[in-house]
């Protein structure tokens, strides 16, 4: 999804009461704050998954129906160095 600014208009049209155009602001300034957010989870997800992809993972669960217990393991290989 990506947002759009309109283009801004002079100050001396006489259309807006000013209340607007602060709602306007502080709704860009909380879009912004949450695509940095955004940004900042995405770079943290990024990073333990590089992590995780430099060795074997192995997670063992135990079924809650039959107390079987099972074993996933995760062999990542890291990418190659651009």
């Amino acid at each position: 999804m990506a947002f759009r600014r309109r283009p801004e208009q002079p100050a001396d049209d006489g259309k807006g009461t000013g209340s607007k155009d602060n709602e306007v602001l502080q709704l860009e300034a909380r879009v912004d704050a949450l695509d940095r957010r955004l940004d900042n989870i995405d770079s943290m997800v990024t990073a333990v998954a590089e992590r995780v992809m430099n060795r074997p993972l192995v997670i063992v669960a135990t079924c809650p129906h039959c107390g079987k217990n099972m074993e996933i393991a995760l062999m990542g290989t890291q990418k190659p160095a651009k």
